[in-house]
């Protein structure tokens, strides 16, 4: 068709699939807006914002970004980043992968992977909750601690007796962080150590009634019990009463000239008795009675504080790995599997040599995205690290927001915000890059 003036109309442009590009654009021009409102602005209002001072009145130029390898504590969080990036993601995909495979011919996989998935629901929030519970010192509330103390008690003998001391009455003085008889003893001389500071219900559970030692020809008996009753101006002291219990399973050592010459434990009330050898000898009850029963590790103390968060993190983000590689491993072709046992390899053999480089691209995946999460790690860090240790647990996202708001510095913490920046961009490059590849094949 031509025009009046006899010239051909130009046909109207249209996009690639056949939309006219202004009606594209007018549909596309929310999403462009949200996407400048609330990724590109505050992106560019970061880099100019990192090189301002303080108030953001005067220009710093590069001392923001000076600060990140001159500060103490940025150059903690550098290194923990550093931990955690290489850790956390390697240990996650490591054990997604082993129970994508071992739970792959098992009839209750599904179950089992259900509950390894399960942490994902849980905020980010709630699980620096859990854990801060789980890692508390007290072994009576934390389950780490609850755990470790139970393996170390059945392996290591923990003592019964940490608080107690001599009485008033007591031959007992102290020697070597125990405490030994200020006189030398003999057979047929029944001896009474009587020891107080053990809180009744803290006495061995097979300690019974204190009595007093009968004497035995060519040998050294004795008693040693709690010497207090209960009541203002009851009992007996340096005798044992109806209502005082003896100090079961306390060692006594017959000490001669510096040698242990003979030793036993004391009964369920108390008594012992020890052989002729022991007449002339000073008795000790050596400081392993004494001492303060095991209470476990200091899981947020400074040195296993960032190990202690990695372990937490592992615990959400293993069942996300693990199902990625399953899903991986569903597509795998299963006869190149049967050829390799076919041909005689073992499932070890099977799995190193078949299995994991068929998985590679899924792997992968999966180590870059669980990177580029923890580098901005910051939920758990922030919540699971009591004060004390924060320090020591810093990365580079609790430092931005410690920066930025409680030690009033935006122009560092926005050279922070952008430094991060600098890292996830080659690491996601990577992926997509890794993505595209896998589509075009």
């Amino acid at each position: 068709m031509k025009s009046a003036t006899g010239a051909a109309e130009a046909p109207r442009r249209r996009s690639v699939t056949g939309t006219r590009r202004t009606v594209a654009a007018l549909f596309l021009l929310p999403a462009l807006v949200l996407l400048g409102a609330l990724v590109v602005y505050p992106i560019g209002y970061s880099v100019v914002r990192s090189f301002y001072d303080q108030s953001g009145d005067g220009f710093a130029g590069v001392d923001n970004y000076r600060a990140l390898f001159t500060d103490d504590g940025i150059r903690t969080a550098l290194k923990n980043n550093v931990i955690w990036v290489v850790f956390a993601p390697t240990v996650a995909t490591a054990l997604g992968l082993i129970f994508a495979v071992l739970t792959e011919r098992v009839r209750w996989g599904t179950a089992f992977k259900l509950v390894v998935f399960m942490p994902m629901a849980i905020s980010m929030l709630a699980a620096g909750i859990i854990f801060r519970l789980v890692y508390d010192q007290d072994p009576d509330k934390g389950v780490a601690n609850a755990v470790w103390v139970g393996v170390h008690d059945t392996f290591a003998e923990s003592s019964a007796f940490p608080k107690a001391h001599p009485g008033r009455k007591s031959p007992l003085v102290a020697e070597d962080g125990g405490f030994v008889t200020s006189a030398t003893v003999r057979a047929g001389d029944p001896v009474a150590l009587p020891l107080v500071g053990v809180a009744p219900d803290q006495l061995p559970d097979g300690a019974r009634k204190a009595v007093a030692a009968r004497a035995e020809p060519g040998k050294v008996t004795g008693t040693t019990w709690q010497d207090f009753t209960r009541g203002k101006g009851v009992g007996t002291l340096g005798a044992p009463d109806p209502d005082e219990l003896g100090y079961a399973g306390m060692r006594i050592e017959a000490v001669e000239d510096g040698k242990v010459v003979a030793s036993t434990r004391a009964a369920a009330d108390g008594t012992f008795t020890l052989p002729a050898s022991a007449d002339g000898a000073r008795l000790r009850l050596p400081a392993s009675n004494f001492t303060e029963p095991y209470n476990g590790l200091d899981w947020l103390g400074p040195s296993l504080v960032t190990p202690a968060i990695i372990g937490s993190y592992i615990w959400m983000w293993a069942g996300f790995a693990m199902v990625l590689i399953a899903a991986g491993l569903a597509g795998m072709p299963r006869e190149l599997l049967e050829a390799a046992r076919v041909d005689g390899a073992n499932e070890w053999q099977v799995f190193r040599r078949v299995t994991v480089p068929l998985l590679a691209p899924v792997l992968a995946v999966v180590a870059v995205t669980l990177m580029i999460n923890v580098l901005k790690v910051f939920d758990l860090v922030f919540i699971i690290a009591p004060g004390s240790s924060q320090d020591d647990a810093n990365v580079l996202a609790l430092e931005l927001y410690r920066k930025g708001f409680a030690e009033d510095q935006p122009g560092v913490a926005s050279a922070i915000a952008v430094f991060l920046l600098l890292l996830v961009i080659p690491v996601m490059w990577f992926n997509v890059r890794r993505l595209r590849r896998e589509v075009r094949r």
